[in-house]
């Protein structure tokens, strides 16, 4: 199944990238036809960090390809389009998707008699993909103080600051 998303996320691109929109247009159709694909499965198939960057990679390979971009200015294409080109970040987008469903089912499963024994479930097994525990590793990973670009940056304080939210 994940072969067949990033087939369909790349002929979208593809078709994008060969329209005769103008960039920022391109760049907004990416994020309205193209990113959403990956999107909408990143709660349900269980995706690999390394997987994700290689898409976004392949991303920006194409980009590049099609003359979309500089090859030295990576760090502005995920910068809103106030500074940069407002493309979406597909690392940033999965980690954001993990901890929006993880907040859903804290907040609105909290008495759900299937939804605990899930939880019950999902926290003794060890080797389990549980949403729950991804989002805590992302947290975690988000928490700490890196060297990370300043587009990088952006996006994960916009999660820190949701995530916080959702934990008050």
């Amino acid at each position: 199944m994940k072969e067949r998303l990033k087939q369909e996320y790349s002929r979208r691109l593809k078709i994008i990238m060969k329209s005769e929109l103008n960039a920022r247009n391109k760049i907004t159709a990416n994020g309205a036809l193209a990113v959403p694909v990956l999107r909408y499965s990143f709660g349900i198939i269980n995706w690999r960090t390394e997987e994700i960057k290689k898409i976004d990679r392949k991303t920006r390979k194409m980009l590049k390809m099609y003359k979309m971009r500089h090859p030295n200015l990576t760090d502005r294409l995920y910068v809103k389009r106030k500074g940069g080109r407002g493309l979406v970040q597909i690392e940033a987008a999965y980690k954001a998707e993990i901890i929006n469903i993880a907040e859903y089912l804290n907040t609105n499963y909290k008495e759900g008699h299937f939804v605990n024994i899930v939880k019950s479930h999902g926290s003794t097994q060890t080797n389990m993909n549980s949403i729950i525990k991804t989002a805590t590793k992302i947290t975690e990973e988000l928490s700490q103080p890196n060297e990370k670009s300043d587009a990088k940056q952006d996006g994960i304080q916009h999660t820190k600051v949701r995530f916080r939210e959702f934990l008050k």
